[in-house]
């Protein structure tokens, strides 16, 4: 037998043993033509529901003035969660080009094994000497911080008490643990004093809240809530990314605007918003809390550690915080512009004094009509429907940012009563 016979004789046999039989491969291409006719079906469903999330694109970078492709000119953004303009201050966007210089674009490791730098350690202890508590874990979002916490402080024995409006990453970071679960109503302190006597049996209790809602701009009642904490033995935990840099006097958040700062226990916020707006979130708290999440959180433990350019971004702009407040102090005459201007005019804008400012549509396919409208008037901002917020409570959520000047707030409010009036929402 010539060699190449015998190598065909003994590749034949083996293709026809990795070759599925002909019955295997329709049921496989059955099975995956029906998951598509499921997914389509669903996609159609959204899409009839007018509450399809389309993404624009944005061909420049981050700012109160944006490109947007397929717009002509210059675009005010109205919908970016920049609330201190840092994502593109210049000092900044420089920290990020040194730091990429100096330690290079990526780890390409967890923390726990080769991917702690120095810059990362002096990242932590700045974010815990700006929310003044012992320490700090940095994340790769505050979504991860916020499902990596839970199930390591309570175990089967404790209680978990949340506001049933609290941010979908706590919810599904609550499901993860083992404590009882009570939900209260929201920012309703009756009823969450009934669920902490329903608790006292737990080993222990954590209250756990949004310190600002992100849909609606309502600011959680601290005070009373921590009130209650102490008065039937419970922990409080607040979720601080809508508050991190521009609340209260020198911009630390919920918990100093409530002058709450020394009875709040633990703080998740993000790197993500008013700190930079790259990435990343981080847990404050007491120190033998950091260090068992270090050993037991398994976001930590499993991601990989924060790219230096992210750290070095976030880094200098926790450093303008901590020197100045001025920025943080600007915040409010801007807000109170937007909404007593938009409220004169006819709207209704839910929540308070927070840069969050909610413009209540109801219906979902207005909402999103509206904001179409309004990016032909050059301005930006999106309308949130369902899933994002109950049914019915269709909006266009306004974020002011100081980088906004008094003449941008003006020309988009100048763009709502324009669009407003066209679908016939004021007159």
């Amino acid at each position: 037998m010539s060699l190449g016979k015998a190598a065909r004789s003994l590749v034949n046999p083996v293709r026809g043993v990795l070759r599925p039989p002909a019955s295997a491969s329709k049921r496989t291409y059955a099975a995956g033509a029906e998951a598509r006719a499921v997914l389509e079906n669903e996609l159609d469903g959204i899409r009839a529901a007018g509450t399809w999330k389309a993404e624009r694109i944005i061909t420049s970078k981050q700012g109160p003035q944006i490109n947007v492709d397929g717009s002509r000119g210059s675009i005010m953004n109205f919908c970016a969660n920049n609330y201190l303009g840092l994502s593109s201050h210049p000092e900044v966007v420089q920290a990020g080009i040194d730091a990429l210089k100096s330690y290079g674009a990526g780890l390409s490791s967890v923390r726990f094994i080769c991917g702690t730098q120095d810059l990362h350690k002096n990242l932590e202890q700045k974010l815990a000497e700006f929310h003044e508590r012992e320490d700090c874990i940095l994340y790769a979002s505050c979504f991860d911080a916020n499902a990596g916490l839970f199930e390591v402080l309570l175990g089967p024995d404790d209680a978990v008490l949340s506001d049933e409006l609290n941010h979908a990453s706590i919810i599904d970071g609550i499901r993860l643990c083992r404590a009882k679960r009570l939900r209260y109503k929201h920012m309703n302190l009756g009823d969450l004093e009934n669920k902490l006597k329903e608790a006292q049996s737990s080993r222990m209790r954590l209250v756990v809240t949004d310190g600002v809602f992100s849909m609606d701009g309502d600011v959680a009642p601290l005070q009373g809530i921590c009130e209650l904490a102490e008065q039937y033995g419970a922990m409080v935990f607040i979720d601080e990314c809508h508050a991190t840099g521009f609340l209260g006097p020198r911009g630390r958040g919920t918990d100093e605007l409530l002058g709450v700062m020394d009875r709040v226990h633990i703080v998740n916020s993000t790197l993500g918003k008013a700190l930079g707006g790259a990435a990343g979130g981080y847990t404050v708290g007491p120190k033998p809390l950091i260090d068992l999440l270090r050993q037991r959180s398994r976001p930590y433990l499993f991601s990989n550690s924060l790219p230096p350019p992210v750290v070095g971004c976030a880094t200098r702009a926790v450093e303008l915080l901590l020197a100045s407040n001025e920025i943080a102090q600007s915040m409010t005459a801007k807000t109170m512009r937007f909404r007593n201007n938009m409220t004169q005019a006819g709207f209704t804008i839910s929540g308070s004094a927070h840069p969050i400012c909610p413009v209540m549509l109801g219906d979902a396919r207005l909402a999103s009509l509206m904001a179409d409208d309004m990016l032909k008037l050059g301005v930006y901002v999106i309308g949130f429907s369902y899933p994002v917020v109950p049914k019915g409570k269709a909006r266009i959520r306004v974020q002011i940012s100081a980088a906004h000047t008094d003449e941008d707030i003006d020309r988009c409010v100048d763009a709502f009563v324009q669009t407003g009036r066209k679908h016939g929402v004021v007159s």
